[in-house]
């Protein structure tokens, strides 16, 4: 059966008892005041309880079958009224299933069960939209980024077949850098997937022992550019995966030195627990960066600076986009801010583990 037959039933039974019950206590009210046998005498007739029987029982049948009729118009009625707003909903689910995520219910009406189930369809179809459109520029620029390297080569390849005096040394060096280019984005398209897809086991992680393993790494990249870089903060863990934290961590890291001042520019790396929250802030020396470029930045194959291609270290254009995969792949945030004096300060917030 439909829902709104069972609605129907259940509003037409419920009326049935109620009448029924209602008739009963009647009943039962009657009997109290009318006493039983034959009554003659003079003056009026007496009816006894033979006769109310004959009276009443007849009619409360018919006030239960029009109850009844009743019961069954006005809840076929009733359910289908109640019931428009969900047909509404499945015409939207239908839809979507179909592939159309731009229809949307917006239904009218008072804030009941059915308003905010509407409401929620609604805020999922918004965010599965935004989702699959970010995808799609996600895969139209993967294929751009992955398809540069590719003509490159093929570039140079027929460049040094057209031309047999050409320098071997000079061609090969070219086409390691384009090839170690091309490894760098598959690789760092590999970690967002499985960012993204979080496949990886969970186990505590000191983020302060990270951030200083990044920074000691890193270093040499910071003293060829001449930036200085200070770690400070306190011991804070968090629950996750020790890979991926790394990467969060050296991307951040590698972006602030390599977007920096042309001499003289400072990185500072610094962690602390804000409540149940373990907080990693990243800053940075620099130009000054509008609102709205700083609200592009985690975009994936967005720069804070032009795309220089010639330096080794200018990175594929993923490092923000990979850092707020992984945060919130640990159920975490990332906040960007411009700093007033230029630069960039970063904030990673990640559930921290009890002290």
């Amino acid at each position: 059966m439909s829902v709104r037959l069972k609605l129907t039933l259940s509003y037409a039974g419920f009326l049935m008892v109620a009448g029924a019950l209602l008739l009963a206590v009647v009943w039962v009210f009657l009997l109290r005041y009318v006493p039983d046998g034959n009554f003659s005498g003079p003056g009026p007739v007496i009816p006894n309880r033979g006769d109310l029987e004959r009276a009443f029982v007849p009619r409360a049948a018919w006030a239960l079958v029009a109850l009844l009729a009743f019961g069954l118009v006005g809840g076929w009625i009733l359910a289908g009224r109640m019931l428009a707003p969900l047909r509404r909903i499945t015409d939207a689910t239908r839809r979507a299933s179909a592939g159309s995520l731009s229809h949307r219910i917006e239904l009218e009406g008072p804030d009941d069960e059915f308003r905010e189930l509407a409401d929620s369809f609604d805020t999922m179809l918004d965010r599965l939209q935004a989702h699959v459109d970010e995808q799609r520029r996600f895969a139209a620029n993967a294929s751009h980024e992955l398809r540069t390297p590719l003509a490159i080569t093929q570039t140079l390849l027929d460049v040094a077949r057209s031309d047999p005096d050409r320098d071997a040394d000079e061609l090969i060096e070219r086409l390691r850098l384009v090839n170690a280019r091309a490894i760098d984005l598959t690789e760092a398209l590999l970690v967002l997937s499985r960012a993204e897809q979080r496949a990886f086991v969970r186990e505590p992680v000191d983020l302060s022992l990270v951030a200083e393993d990044a920074v000691e790494t890193l270093l040499p990249v910071a003293e060829a550019r001449h930036v200085s870089i200070s770690t400070s903060g306190e011991v804070v863990a968090v629950l996750g995966s020790p890979a991926l934290l790394r990467q969060l961590v050296a991307n951040l890291v590698h972006n602030a030195i390599v977007h920096n001042l042309p001499d003289g520019g400072a990185v500072d790396v610094a962690t602390a627990r804000d409540g149940a929250y373990a907080q990693l802030t990243v800053e940075n020396t620099g130009p000054l960066l509008s609102p709205m470029l700083v609200g592009t930045l985690t975009e994936p194959f967005q720069r804070g600076s032009e795309r220089t291609r010639g330096d080794q270290h200018a990175g594929v254009g993923l490092g923000l986009a990979i850092v707020k995969s992984i945060a919130e792949a640990h159920e975490g945030t990332i906040a960007l801010a411009g700093r007033p004096e230029g630069g960039l300060r970063v904030t990673v917030r990640l559930p921290a583990t009890p002290t």
